[in-house]
């Protein structure tokens, strides 16, 4: 082989296993913070929550709960919908700052004050829904999609049942 088929030998491969690992990584989803469905906290997109992800989720839950939830999911979705798009306008724009031939620290550390004064937000908006989340899905905290611990432990605390 001359050296110039052994770069491309070589390019070929590289961009086989950046492929192959790229697919594995879109194939793996979003691991948002759960709730009954395992949808990321925010609608940042679906995804398996924690141990077990929707299938075992949706098992778990009656009909009753099923639509609560439905309900008190969509009820957070409309009520953060302008929140999540501020978010997602602001991290453009960071990340459009960042891009810059040479970026300006100053105004990327507004930026990103801006970004976590939205992402705040949406946290103080997602804890009531997710304490009534909780209600209607009592196997969350149970390594089920929202406050379980390493390995899937329920929380320090967490009665036993």
């Amino acid at each position: 082989m001359t050296k110039g088929s052994h770069k491309k030998v070589l390019v070929l491969i590289t961009v086989l296993f950046l492929t192959l690992g790229l697919t594995g990584l879109s194939w793996a989803g979003p691991y948002g913070m759960g709730d009954c469905w395992g949808m990321g906290g925010f609608g940042m997109g679906m995804g398996p929550g924690k141990k077990g992800g929707r299938g075992m989720a949706m098992m778990q839950l009656t009909p009753e709960q099923a639509g609560k939830a439905f309900d008190l999911h969509h009820k957070f979705m409309n009520e953060t919908a302008e929140l999540r798009r501020q978010m997602m306008v602001k991290q453009a724009e960071l990340a459009e700052l960042w891009r810059a031939k040479e970026p300006d620290q100053a105004k990327i550390a507004a930026k990103q004050k801006e970004v976590n004064a939205v992402r705040d937000q949406l946290q103080e908006k997602a804890l009531p829904y997710k304490v009534e989340m909780r209600q209607i899905c009592p196997m969350l905290g149970q390594g089920m999609g929202m406050g379980g611990g390493p390995m899937g432990q329920p929380p320090a605390g967490t009665p036993k049942r």
